[in-house]
């Protein structure tokens, strides 16, 4: 029931040190995707002030996040919920975050569209979207390994790949969201964190 994701380890620390930067002081945080749970019970613990909301698309996805909660213990690291990012019917209608790790890359793109929709109906103003993973940067040269990572992605679903960060200024734009920071992380990988305006 429980499921391990190794990049979790590897990642947990320098996200939690860009999210230290970004994420308000107190309120809710609504992580789309949350996969195997572990970031959720790491970051969890991490900011106590925050209420953490886990949410995935997928059965198994959401009871491996409630067993790494119920080993946990935390107080404000809350149920799983059912949410697909690409579907506009979210089972929740406001948050002070949104928090997305490894998501746009191995998903269509609806579901990143969605994401920045979703985040646009819930986000007051002034709060952030925070994106996670290996992204194209138009004006930047990729790294051989992420260019690898995206040919296989294409080749297991021709809808998935690395998503071009123009592109995704011009969706965050479309939904009232605007790119205020880039951090760079381990792996190739990036922060991006979008603002609602």
């Amino acid at each position: 029931m429980k499921r391990h994701a190794p990049a979790t380890a590897r990642n947990s620390e320098p996200l939690a040190g860009v999210l230290a930067e970004e994420l308000p002081a107190s309120g809710l945080v609504l992580e789309i995707a949350s996969g195997s749970g572990e970031h959720a019970a790491f970051l969890a613990r991490r900011f106590p002030a925050l209420g953490w909301q886990p949410s995935d698309h997928d059965a198994e996805a959401l009871a491996s996040v409630d067993a790494w909660a119920a080993e946990g213990g935390c107080a404000n690291l809350h149920p799983a919920i059912a949410l697909d990012a690409a579907q506009a019917d979210w089972p929740i209608t406001a948050a002070d975050a949104v928090l997305c790790v490894n998501m746009v890359h191995i998903s269509p793109w609806d579901a990143a569209v969605g994401l920045f929709a979703g985040a646009g109906r819930i986000l007051a103003s002034g709060a952030p979207l925070v994106l996670y993973g290996p992204f194209i940067e138009p004006d930047l040269e990729t790294a051989p390994s992420n260019l690898a990572f995206d040919q296989s992605l294409k080749q297991r679903n021709s809808e998935w790949g690395l998503r071009n960060t123009a592109d995704l200024d011009r969706l965050a734009a479309d939904h009232g969201l605007r790119r205020t920071a880039r951090h760079a992380m381990p792996a190739n990988n990036l922060a991006l964190v979008y603002r609602r305006g």
